[in-house]
């Protein structure tokens, strides 16, 4: 479903973080994000067109009391409170044939210094053309939250920040507006819960 179709019902500080990767409203397209040369084909992109609405932002700080936003640099004016101690920077490890960012910023309201991981997002099976490593979830985790933590994404892509939120012993909520993303993550968390039981 669409996450700005639950927002608004939700409770004041229904989730303790909030960690989330929202569109940049950047157009990308189906093949774009592979190396120069090594292109991979995706579903048509509908949801890049343009970023989320002020009031995305403004109701995300409502119900969750802290918040990781991902991409927060091509909506910055949108943030209520856009001063922040502490960004996160995704340092992707790659030369400069690459056609996208090198590094991903993500905005904090955490009262902490500035966080840097130098992590490659080449993945086995990619299932989403923005698909994270759960890795770069599970650093996240690691720093921001602990064991019983309400965790709430907003767009939840791929589903690796919902993996390692079950690495991690997190109470997990997830939102994805796309049906065939959404299955698809579906049962690829479903094999990798059989792959790793608790």
């Amino acid at each position: 479903m669409d996450c700005t179709d639950i927002l608004w019902e939700l409770p004041e500080n229904a989730f303790d973080l909030a960690v989330v990767d929202p569109p940049y409203g950047l157009n990308i397209r189906g093949d774009m994000g592979r190396r120069k040369g090594k292109p991979r084909k995706y579903k048509p992109v509908f949801w890049d067109a343009k970023p989320p609405p002020p009031e995305y932002f403004r109701e995300l700080r409502r119900v969750s009391r802290h918040q990781i936003i991902w991409g927060a640099n091509h909506f910055i004016s949108m943030l209520p409170a856009a001063d922040s101690h502490c960004w996160l920077c995704w340092d992707k490890k790659y030369s400069p044939e690459v056609s996208f960012a090198s590094f991903e910023l993500a905005w904090t309201n955490f009262d902490l210094t500035c966080k840097r991981i130098a992590l490659s997002p080449v993945q086995p099976g990619r299932i989403h053309p923005t698909q994270k490593p759960i890795a770069l979830y599970a650093w996240i985790y690691a720093l921001f939250a602990k064991p019983g933590d309400k965790i709430l994404d907003t767009h939840l892509g791929s589903g690796s920040s919902r993996i390692a939120a079950y690495d991690a012993g997190l109470d997990f909520t997830g939102y994805e507006i796309d049906g065939d993303y959404f299955e698809a993550q579906e049962r690829r968390f479903a094999a990798y819960v059989r792959e790793h039981p608790h």
